[in-house]
């Protein structure tokens, strides 16, 4: 079966995730009834990962097998024609045979932007936060994040997961205008991962949650208290992106930047 390499961007407002799903509207339903209307018979469809529902993608990567070749160019821009205006194709590209965009990558970003100030514009696109948060103390607490840990205490459903220990190769707090972005890299993430470790990360810049607690909860530990865990802190959707997927040969990722940039007041 011909193979290719789709690059996507979308706002996953919407939509209840990027997985095929029976009864909800999902980015890869979009794109296979898109394909399929374009005329090529869809053989296999997937992507480099699940998104959530209401997740962003700056580059997300799927793999498409079809039942017959197609020019890659012509058919993209066929493709967009027939995509919904917060779904875009942004390359399309001839692959080898085995290209799984799953079981080939090799290290995944996520961007969560958080604004420090209300918007109109951007805010499907931002968590507001209205407390004062000290992006200082988030960044000293984001670099307790790098290396192996078990992250059993930040995901949705751990008994389900084959493992809830995560190697986190990069972490990242800077700021932009009206905005303190985080960004996460590892081979791979847990379900809703991301998100709670964004919401802790909030905790810890409002004052809410000290140091010694964050490493408790990195190492797995519950508070004695019992009270005060990542699943109650868990960030919203809507400041979550899928920024990049890195695949053998792929350039490093560059500096941090903003999906949506926020201005300050």
């Amino acid at each position: 079966m011909p193979t290719y390499r789709l690059t996507l961007e979308y706002e996953g407002t919407r939509y209840h995730g990027w997985q095929e799903q029976k009864n909800a509207r999902s980015v890869a339903g979009e794109l296979r009834r898109a394909v399929e209307e374009a005329g090529a018979p869809v053989r296999e469809l997937g992507g480099s990962g699940r998104t959530d529902a209401g997740v962003h993608a700056l580059a997300q990567v799927a793999h498409l097998r079809l039942a017959t070749s197609i020019d890659p160019e012509p058919f993209r821009r066929d493709i967009n024609d027939r995509l919904p205006a917060d779904i875009h194709v942004l390359a399309l590209a001839a692959a080898p045979d085995r290209f799984h965009s799953r079981h080939d990558a090799v290290s995944r970003s996520y961007l969560y932007q958080i604004s420090r100030r209300r918007t109109a514009l951007a805010k499907r696109w931002v968590w507001w936060v209205k407390r004062p948060l000290d992006n200082g103390r988030m960044a000293e607490a984001a670099s307790l994040l790098v290396g192996k840990h078990d992250f059993r205490l930040f995901c949705e459903k751990p008994s389900e997961q084959p493992s809830t220990l995560v190697v986190v190769e990069g972490a990242e707090i800077a700021t932009d205008g009206a905005l303190i972005l985080v960004r996460l890299s590892a081979s791979h993430f847990l379900w809703k991962m991301v998100r709670r470790v964004v919401g802790t990360l909030v905790q810890v810049g409002a004052g809410d949650l000290d140091r010694k607690t964050f490493e408790e909860l990195l190492a797995a530990k519950k508070p004695k208290t019992g009270k005060g865990l990542p699943a109650e802190w868990t960030a919203p959707p809507s400041g979550l992106f899928l920024e990049k997927v890195l695949y053998d040969g792929d350039p490093p990722l560059g500096p941090i930047s903003p999906a949506m940039p926020v201005v300050s007041d």
